[in-house]
């Protein structure tokens, strides 16, 4: 991508759409209200980064905590920089990595930021850790958070929490028995360390309470073919004395129906 001639240029503050890509959706308001009393006494330094959308129109590619200050200070004017050449898929990377190189980011925005990148803009989990400069793995396991329901995420960041309370969560296979740990974490305001114990004994349980049902099934389908087999070896003997005598058998789900016909002469 290239500038107009990477010149700073005026625009008007009103003729600037906002980035629908922007991953960043919580702005302080008391740090916004910092930076508008710094913008009305030294003025927007650093300009904001925009892309063409028609005559006189504009959207943010990056900067948006800066525009929203600027909103507030009332300013008709400011700064930007126009990058030529900018479709849908370079805005929302820029804006991405704008955000990362800033860490505006929660954990949870930026989850979805990457995921927006894959779903919407075509990016695989490789390409998208190259240009922000992760490792894979670290964008799979965010992304990977995004499967906790939105009840709990958002609790997750009110409660500010961290991502490996949200990692350890993630663990638990139900949903239900999540909210409750969750409810301990934040009641007994649980460390990191603590909330993956407790995690970790709940998963041994589950695994101890499947490993009993297991052999619970594996005797009662032992005890009926115990039980069927004596009635074979029954049928069997009569067989040897009368061979018109006929067995059936038929497994109606729930139970196993034995039927045997023996001729009276």
């Amino acid at each position: 991508m290239e500038t107009d001639s990477n010149k700073i240029v005026k625009a008007r503050i009103d003729s600037i759409l906002p980035n629908p890509y922007q991953p960043r959706k919580v702005f302080s308001r008391f740090s916004l209200d910092e930076l508008s009393k710094s913008i009305l006494t030294h003025g927007l330094i650093q300009p904001v980064a925009v892309r063409r959308m028609g005559e006189d129109k504009y959207e943010l590619i990056a900067g948006e905590r800066r525009l929203k200050a600027a909103k507030l200070a009332e300013l008709e004017l400011i700064p930007v920089i126009i990058y030529n050449g900018c479709n849908d898929r370079d805005s929302a990377i820029i804006s991405m990595i704008e955000n990362l190189q800033r860490e505006d980011l929660n954990f949870i925005e930026e989850a979805e930021g990457y995921s927006n990148l894959v779903k919407d803009h075509g990016l695989t989990q490789s390409e998208i850790a190259i240009k922000v400069g992760k490792n894979q793995s670290t964008i799979a396991n965010k992304i990977r958070i995004l499967r906790l329901s939105s009840e709990i995420k958002e609790q997750l960041i009110q409660e500010n929490l961290t991502e490996r309370h949200a990692r350890a969560l993630l663990k638990i296979p139900d949903d239900d028995l999540r909210k409750i740990v969750f409810e301990k974490i934040v009641k007994r305001d649980l460390t990191v360390k603590k909330t993956e114990e407790i995690v970790a004994g709940i998963l041994e349980d589950i695994t101890e309470d499947k490993t009993k049902k297991s052999k619970q099934k594996i005797k009662a389908i032992m005890n009926y073919r115990i039980y069927i087999n004596t009635i074979k070896q029954a049928f069997k003997a009569i067989k040897e004395m009368q061979n018109k005598a006929e067995f059936e058998q038929v497994d109606k789900g729930e139970y196993i129906e034995v039927t045997m016909r023996i001729p009276k002469i």
